[in-house]
């Protein structure tokens, strides 16, 4: 049984659901010429999805996408994770908006948590999340047509 709790998705991957930086370890060298290890944990939420969603909740916490963010900034490092993830000019401009639909479904995930008591969903949003993920949902909605454009613009 997969643990997603975000509406199913064509199953292209498995993802992760939670790319994020408190999701990422950043381990030991092991020696003095090995790189850094670097490790996503937390998988408990992984179920078939896509690229592109998995993708656009990422962009959320790395670029990262918060309200009172600015719009140029945020659009430049959205570049910088579309061409470090190889996307080509459909992914670019799909990009903002597979961002919007996840931070989106996190915000309606808490308060859906808080209407019904759901867990862990409705301590999350008693501790305030949801005052971060809906303004955050908004920022992203008022801004991801400017990003598209920037994102698909040589």
């Amino acid at each position: 049984m997969w643990g997603s709790v975000f509406p199913p998705e064509e199953g292209e991957v498995i993802c992760h659901y939670d790319l994020a930086p408190w999701n990422l370890v950043v381990g030991g060298r092991g020696t003095e010429d090995a790189e850094p290890r670097w490790c996503f944990i937390d998988w408990d939420g992984a179920a078939p999805g896509t690229r592109m969603g998995d993708l656009g909740y990422a962009a959320h916490g790395f670029a990262p996408l918060h309200a009172g963010g600015d719009p140029e900034v945020d659009g430049r490092r959205l570049w910088a994770l579309a061409d470090g993830y190889g996307c080509d000019l459909q992914q670019r401009a799909a990009l903002p908006w597979a961002a919007l639909r996840r931070v989106r479904g996190m915000f309606e995930l808490l308060e859906e948590g808080a209407r019904t008591g759901a867990q862990p969903w409705a301590r999350l949003h008693a501790e305030g999340h949801a005052d971060h993920w809906g303004p955050a949902a908004d920022h992203i909605e008022r801004h991801a047509d400017l990003w598209a454009r920037m994102l698909t613009v040589p």
